[in-house]
């Protein structure tokens, strides 16, 4: 019997890719794909470890899959991704269940792991994560066919304190342009109208493989392949945004004017314990600076509250922070304490329910912050790229290029005169704008 695979990702979308990898390795192999895991005679589970919650989350999904041994034709549960990385011999030892281990830079020998699984060998292949996406390896795209994400580099350089990214990934290493853009021609080839660069430092790309930061010159060149009609920057650190890097968002056309840009926090004693780049000062003023330059740009950025020390005053300065700033998007984490970072080891830890708190607090004043920004959009033209219809309530759903799959809002639309098409971009009058979404009519 052929034997029939059925990866589950957990996490980010780097994750998403690393498993698109695995699934286009193994379907080169000959190997059936499955969506439903009671089918699956193998199963692979791409995991995260980035915080507690998402830890648990990936244990959970282990413990649950592996009850599929008794009830169903499971006959190999191989466990990869972020979590392996950092707890190889914790997971074997705690959880015989598991078959095989992949770490995170090891994921391409992904067929051959397989084989030794099914062999009962219970396989560990985790190494040093130094895989960079040069090769070029088959890759089957899970989003919709219109959309995806592309890698432009991996591992971070940062000394974050707070932040286990390092030891899970490694140093930071650029992606060439040359692989880059072939992998986006090649979406292209396929429909794909959207691309979405991720890198967990996105704007330091190429100052490990070129003469100082690449990322304009990058942004260019894929925005040059045909068929690419939208191209999205995610994860900007703000200490390496450079000028050339704004007038590159500004002047083309086919760049989103969305900007993913994670602060962390507003106060300057935080930052320093953190070890972030710059001060609120410098924050603000790239902030001035891109939105003078880019007066439509959405601006998202994340921030963590509760970290080890914050005082209330802080908080409420963040907070002020927030409802002056007016981000277009914000997303709110609560500080994890993970182990072998250095935040553990400060002092003034605080309390697991006011952390909660906080992070409510500040998600309901960025509730009237974007009704406020989206209230901009009405009465004007938008491109929405169509992403499915409701039959029920006979709209259209997609998003413009002010929102990023997943994560942001939708824009529905109601047009009585065409047939939208799903993947393509319309042209949409926006007449009502929400908390986080917008609807509008179709323009013929």
């Amino acid at each position: 019997m052929s034997e029939k695979v059925k990866v589950v990702t957990l996490g980010c979308e780097k994750n998403l890719v690393d498993s698109e990898i695995m699934a286009g390795l193994i379907d080169a192999r000959g190997y059936g794909l499955v969506q439903e895991s009671e089918e699956a005679t193998i199963i692979i589970v791409n995991t995260c470890g980035f915080i507690d919650a998402a830890k648990e989350e990936s244990v959970n999904t282990i413990l649950e899959l592996a009850d599929l041994k008794e009830t169903a034709n499971l006959k190999a549960l191989i466990v990869s991704g972020c979590l392996t990385q950092r707890y190889k011999e914790q997971l074997l030892e705690e959880m015989p269940e598991i078959d095989g281990i992949v770490g995170t830079g090891d994921f391409h020998n992904i067929n051959e792991i397989i084989d030794k699984a099914l062999a009962g060998s219970k396989p560990v292949y985790v190494g040093n994560p130094i895989f960079n996406y040069e090769q070029a390896l088959p890759r089957k795209v899970t989003t919709p066919r219109y959309t995806a994400y592309v890698k432009i580099a991996e591992g971070c350089d940062n000394a974050c304190t707070f932040c286990s990214i390092p030891i899970m990934r490694g140093q930071f290493r650029s992606r060439s342009m040359e692989s880059i853009v072939a992998e986006v021609e090649q979406l292209a080839s396929q429909g794909v109208k959207e691309v979405s660069l991720i890198a967990q430092d996105s704007t330091n790309y190429g100052t490990d493989l070129y003469d100082g930061f690449m990322l304009p010159t990058l942004l260019n060149k894929v925005s040059e392949v045909a068929g690419i009609e939208w191209v999205r920057l995610h994860y900007a650190y703000p200490g390496f945004f450079t000028e050339e890097l704004i007038e590159t968002i500004a002047t083309n056309d086919k760049i989103c004017k969305y900007i993913d840009m994670p602060l962390q926090h507003s106060e300057d004693a935080i930052l320093k314990r953190m070890r972030r780049p710059g001060r609120q000062r410098d924050a603000r003023e790239l902030i001035n600076k891109i939105r003078a330059r880019i007066p439509q740009v959405s601006l998202r950025t994340s921030l963590i509250v509760g970290f080890p020390g914050e005082t209330e005053e802080e908080f409420e300065r963040l907070c002020e922070f927030v409802r002056e700033m007016k981000f277009d998007r914000l997303g709110v984490f609560t500080y994890s304490n993970e182990e072998d970072t250095p935040a553990t080891r400060l002092p003034d830890h605080v309390d697991d329910e006011l952390k909660e708190w906080r992070a409510n607090t500040l998600m309901e004043i960025q509730r009237e912050v974007s009704q406020q920004a989206n209230t901009r959009f009405v009465g004007h033209e938008l491109d929405v790229l169509i992403e499915r219809y409701d039959g029920r309530n006979d709209v259209y759903i997609g998003r413009s290029m002010y929102d990023a799959p997943e994560i942001d809002g939708e824009v529905f639309v109601k047009d009585r005169i065409q047939t939208l098409e799903i993947g393509r971009v319309h042209k949409v009058k926006i007449t009502h704008a929400y908390e986080y979404d917008l609807s509008g009519e179709g323009i013929a």
